[in-house]
């Protein structure tokens, strides 16, 4: 059986939803006897190791600038080398570079550049005329969300949507809850908490404010706020000293999921004039440990969060809907439980690694003209 050579372009693996996504896929690749994998990175900033547990070839191609001409000749005479079946790139800029190679040397290109949703995206922002673009060269324009697609105007039959998917191997070992207690000083029966970075796409603000005033309201909630970034400093300076102990700001951890395990509801709260959420990695956790959500209607988070059923969703800066769901959800365990147990089920059911890993599968068939087959996917998350 002949072997098709994917070759996968991205700018970097740091901590990030696209990145983990990729890693996740790549494991699949591995897995598979009807592919062959091969990664390109135009940056050493490798914040996932597993990478190099898969023995995958991977080539550094170092930007020396953020737009470096000199990535186009490099890129070009890397793929005359490799002679990739199919280009998957994960990016703006990657996408950019790798035009001229796909048009002059005749590979199929997986444009997969669209990972958010910006609310409004006007047809002279940067970001859209950059984005479209590339639609010429693109055999498949992906985005990880519906409203990525209407976000950024993507051609009718040129676009797809693939879901990202959750690895429940993530929460197969956690540590105990009592422990995550004890190391942050929680001696509260609830916990509420909120995992993003802290910078313009995240509306920690509307969270904290929020926060604040459960927190004078009642005394049986703490709240964490997990993550760091430019503006951290700044709120943790807004909350001040008086919610010391009760509002907690964890900075960057590595047992995140162990963390999320405390919640009994998890928050994200999105800043839609900045941001459009695409599906975000922070929900799928919260929901895949059973947690309902409370989060903004931003981008394609309504295609993970279904109001009323699996959480809430409020609109932009709405900090007393965001107080308010969160007291309600307090204050009915049975109706938390009940959208904690949808919310695990829809994860398992929709936005499964398995799954995510086929539905790129089946794409790279259409796009290669190959039969289609059911992939070897045993085991993928225990990789």
């Amino acid at each position: 059986m002949k072997t098709r050579k994917i070759l996968i372009i991205i700018d970097n693996l740091v901590r990030g939803g696209k990145e983990r996504r990729l890693i996740e896929l790549l494991k699949g690749l591995k897995a598979s006897p009807l592919y062959e994998a091969e990664l390109v990175i135009f940056s050493k900033r490798i914040e996932y190791p597993e990478v190099f547990d898969l023995n995958l070839p991977i080539h550094f191609l170092e930007r020396q600038s953020k737009k470096d001409p000199k990535i186009f000749k490099k890129f070009y005479s890397l793929c005359k080398e490799v002679k990739p079946d199919l280009i998957h790139s994960w990016g703006s800029m990657t996408s950019i570079y790798a035009i001229p190679t796909v048009k002059l040397q005749g590979v199929k290109f997986l444009n997969a550049l669209i990972a958010d949703a910006p609310h409004n995206l006007g047809i002279r922002d940067k970001r859209y005329l950059r984005t479209k673009a590339t639609y010429p060269f693109s055999d498949v324009v992906l985005s990880n969300s519906q409203a990525g697609l209407a976000s950024y105007r993507v051609p009718e039959g040129l676009g797809i949507c693939i879901h990202n998917g959750f690895d429940f191997g993530r929460i197969s070992n956690l540590s105990d809850p009592q422990e995550i207690r004890e190391q942050y000083h929680i001696w509260t029966p609830y916990v509420v908490g909120m995992v993003g970075n802290f910078g313009k796409r995240k509306d920690y603000l509307s969270y904290l404010n929020a926060a604040m005033k459960v927190v004078d309201q009642r005394e049986d909630v703490s709240f964490l706020a997990i993550g760091g970034g430019p503006d951290w400093e700044a709120m943790k300076a807004h909350v001040g000293e008086k919610y010391e102990g009760r509002i907690i700001f964890t900075g960057m951890i590595s047992n995140v999921e162990s963390v999320v395990n405390t919640f009994d509801i998890g928050i994200l709260a999105s800043n839609k004039d900045y941001h459009g959420e695409g599906i975000s990695n922070a929900i799928m956790e919260y929901m895949a440990l059973g947690k309902p959500v409370v989060a903004t209607d931003c981008g394609g988070t309504k295609e993970i969060v279904i109001h009323g059923k699996t959480g809430y969703l409020i609109d932009n800066k709405d900090e007393a809907s965001l107080s308010k769901y969160i007291c309600n959800l307090l204050d009915d365990a049975e109706l938390a439980s009940e959208m904690g147990q949808a919310g695990a089920q829809s994860v398992r059911e929709n936005f499964n690694l398995e799954l995510m890993v086929s539905r790129y599968f089946d794409l790279y068939e259409k796009m290669l003209g190959i039969e289609s087959h059911t992939p070897t996917l045993n085991s993928i998350s225990d990789r």
